[in-house]
């Protein structure tokens, strides 16, 4: 198998870190949600405050109207860590 370079390692690292700030730039939907239902009392609805956080938190977790999501992140880091276990060869 080929030597990977040290650019390839590290443009599989800043693949990881963009993929992870997109997610925690999209935690902030999921942090609304939970507040309100944090914020909910005996006569709101809390099923249907569940339902939100739940689909909310589907659409970080594998994308969709927030990119590709912890989807994303999960390939980017399984791409550097096979890139990091093997020898690196300075470009």
């Amino acid at each position: 198998m080929a030597r990977m370079s040290t650019e390839d390692v590290s443009k599989a690292r800043e693949k990881v870190e963009k993929e992870f700030g997109d997610i925690q730039k999209n935690l902030t939907a999921v942090r609304s949600v939970l507040h309100d239902l944090t914020s909910a009392g005996p006569f709101d609805d809390v099923y249907e405050l569940l339902d939100r956080l739940e689909s909310t938190a589907k659409k970080v977790r594998k994308g969709g109207a927030f990119g590709s999501g912890a989807k994303g992140h999960r390939k980017a880091l399984e791409e550097y860590r096979q890139l990091t276990e093997q020898p690196v060869e300075d470009a």
